[in-house]
């Protein structure tokens, strides 16, 4: 049973990450029509609505102090690492960023080792990271010159960092024991809360008339339903039973599916050097995830425990 459990996590992982690397070639799509923060907003609460639809029990807290972790991941996860993620993307390439926010399973490990002792990092780790970034860049920087802006780069960064930390926190999550369903609706309610203000100051003003366009709503419901919705509660579901560690790693695929999703819909070039990258990076995945880490156990794994 518990081996099921962590197969099962494993493919909740795997499906998030491809998923979400669909959702860059979505989101370019709807950046043609709708700033940044619109286009957020709007998929947030689709899904939060969907995720009423799909369980319409409310989730009750057994203790109010767990509440302050789902505000922190709504701000984390919802809110600030995608403000951060986009607003890197006015200042720098989106080849710099997708590198530096691959980076985000490095910055889980080191917090959660810093966190908790005892959760030791196998050499299998490192060796996978570097396999993986090698490889992220290859695809990332094929066809392009690689630039630096501080600013930007910086920013990208923190979006890493506070992605990191939203694993974290959601790995706390899961030792509740609530359905990840309600505790992935309740951090999307956290996440529209903390939006609000910057709507306030930026502004909200989509055209009814590109919303009403197939091809919008098309992306919107794939991006709110699918990348949010479904892919927050298995990424949820995944770092309950994996680990936020081993479930990050999975971060690693993104810029692999980006990469097809775009060659397939955007009719985007593929390299030589594009595919060797796409070949470093699932080895970094698989060297990270079949070998192991050996020297600890991460403490918010839930082991053999229904859902």
């Amino acid at each position: 049973m518990e081996n099921d459990v962590k197969m099962l996590g494993h493919f909740a992982a795997l499906f998030s990450a491809l998923m979400w690397g669909m959702a860059f070639v979505s989101s370019k799509v709807l950046l043609q029509y709708f700033e940044p923060v619109e286009v957020l907003f709007i998929r947030l609460g689709i899904g939060f609505l969907a995720l009423f639809v799909i369980c319409p029990h409310l989730l009750h807290i057994k203790d109010r102090r767990q509440e302050i972790w789902f505000a922190a991941a709504g701000l984390t996860g919802m809110c600030i690492y995608y403000l951060m993620e986009n607003i890197s993307l006015t200042y720098t390439s989106s080849a710099n960023v997708c590198v530096i926010v691959s980076m985000s399973p490095f910055f889980t490990a080191i917090i959660m080792h810093l966190l908790y002792r005892d959760n030791h990092l196998g050499w299998s780790f490192f060796l996978g990271f570097v396999m993986a970034i090698v490889g992220i860049s290859a695809i990332s920087f094929s066809g392009q010159e690689m630039q630096l802006n501080p600013l930007g780069d910086l920013i990208a960064l923190g979006a890493a960092v506070m992605w990191s930390i939203y694993c974290v926190i959601l790995g706390k999550i899961g030792t509740f024991g609530y359905n990840p369903l309600q505790t992935t609706r309740r951090t999307f309610g956290y996440g529209l809360l903390f939006l609000l203000p910057v709507i306030a100051v930026t502004g909200f003003n989509p055209d009814l008339n590109d919303l009403a366009q197939p091809e919008v709503i098309i992306h919107f419901v794939f991006l709110g339903v699918v990348t949010f919705a479904l892919c927050f509660a298995t990424w949820g579901y995944a770092t309950r039973h994996l680990g936020a560690v081993d479930t990050s790693v999975y971060m690693y695929l993104m810029p692999v599916i980006t990469l097809i999703g775009g060659a397939l819909l955007l009719n985007e070039s593929v390299t030589v050097l594009s595919v060797a990258g796409v070949v470093l990076t699932i080895g970094g995945l698989l060297v990270s995830e079949l070998l192991g880490r050996k020297d600890g156990q991460d403490p918010f794994v839930i082991e053999g425990e229904k859902d």
